[in-house]
């Protein structure tokens, strides 16, 4: 694995890279997604803030499992005898470039996207209403996104790799990976970069017809569930929930809420995009 490129004094995170990538193509996805709904709003900016609150969250999400590692992990960032701020600057981006969880980033991303919703009101849409069109929008970007990010994962060896494996294509953990290993391993990764450009490609072309504003919002969250909930079967995560890891309790209740969130739009047959478009004004009868 290759956690850093080392281009003479500057040594770049491979994870960091991807997360870039993954934007850069989330960003592409979601221009051409507003271009095609004629929504005014900038897709570089929504995709920027997403990814600063979904990292943010996805962190805070792991390190709240583990009240009593963070807190000595932070003591031991400011701890006396570093001897100079910028020890504890990189201190700080040693103990960042590691551990996050994905609901975590789930959950911020979702409430920054509906913020900018409210803000950008895509298609005459307001309040709330405005939040769930601006998820819809970014569900196809969320889905190619989330598995590009991911290949960053594989490549700094962070510990979200599979299990032990005889198939052919393990993927040998170097020594210099950030959580090494000796075993031939299952490139998990890798098959969440599949099932993403599977799923934006489903949501891409189901988007394609004007549906109620939360159904693809619901799809999206079905089916990343079960994705997730099926790759955490050959991952290392530890099972600690009648079987199951906290990455799969949170999958399942993914999948719960966006089948709820599909039949409330359904039944209550929140208007369409087509439908919330603001019509011009009428000129007064003279």
């Amino acid at each position: 694995m290759y956690p850093y490129i080392h281009l003479g004094p500057l040594h770049l995170g491979t994870f960091g890279l991807m997360l870039w990538l993954a934007a850069v193509v989330a960003t592409v996805v979601l221009h051409k997604n507003f271009v095609r709904n004629s929504v005014d709003a900038d897709a570089l900016s929504v995709v920027a803030f997403v990814v600063i609150g979904g990292v943010v969250g996805a962190k805070a999400w792991h390190e709240l499992e583990d009240v009593p590692a963070l807190l000595a992990a932070m003591h031991q960032i400011g701890a006396p005898g570093w001897g100079h701020p910028l020890d504890v600057v990189m201190g700080f981006l040693h103990w960042f470039q590691a551990g996050f969880a994905w609901f975590g980033g789930l959950v911020a991303g979702i409430a920054v996207l509906m913020w900018q919703g409210v803000e950008a009101r895509p298609e005459g849409t307001r309040g709330w209403l405005a939040g769930i069109r601006m998820l819809d929008l970014a569900a196809p970007a969320a889905a190619i996104g989330y598995g590009v990010g991911r290949i960053g994962c594989l490549t700094s060896g962070d510990g979200d790799y599979g299990i032990k494996t005889t198939l052919p294509w393990g993927v040998h953990m170097k020594p210099d990976a950030l959580v090494p290993t000796p075993d031939l391993v299952q490139p998990t990764p890798v098959y969440e970069l599949l099932f993403g450009l599977v799923l934006c490609w489903i949501l891409w072309r189901l988007g394609r017809k004007y549906r109620p504003i939360g159904w693809l919002t619901g799809l999206y969250l079905a089916l990343s569930g079960i994705g997730r909930f099926l790759v955490e079967f050959v991952r290392i995560n530890p099972k600690l929930y009648f079987g199951m890891s906290n990455a799969q309790v949170a999958a399942l209740a993914s999948v719960v809420v966006g089948i709820v969130v599909m039949l409330v739009a359904s039944a209550l047959k929140t208007p369409a995009a087509a439908e919330m478009k603001v019509s011009p004004p009428q000129k007064a009868a003279s």
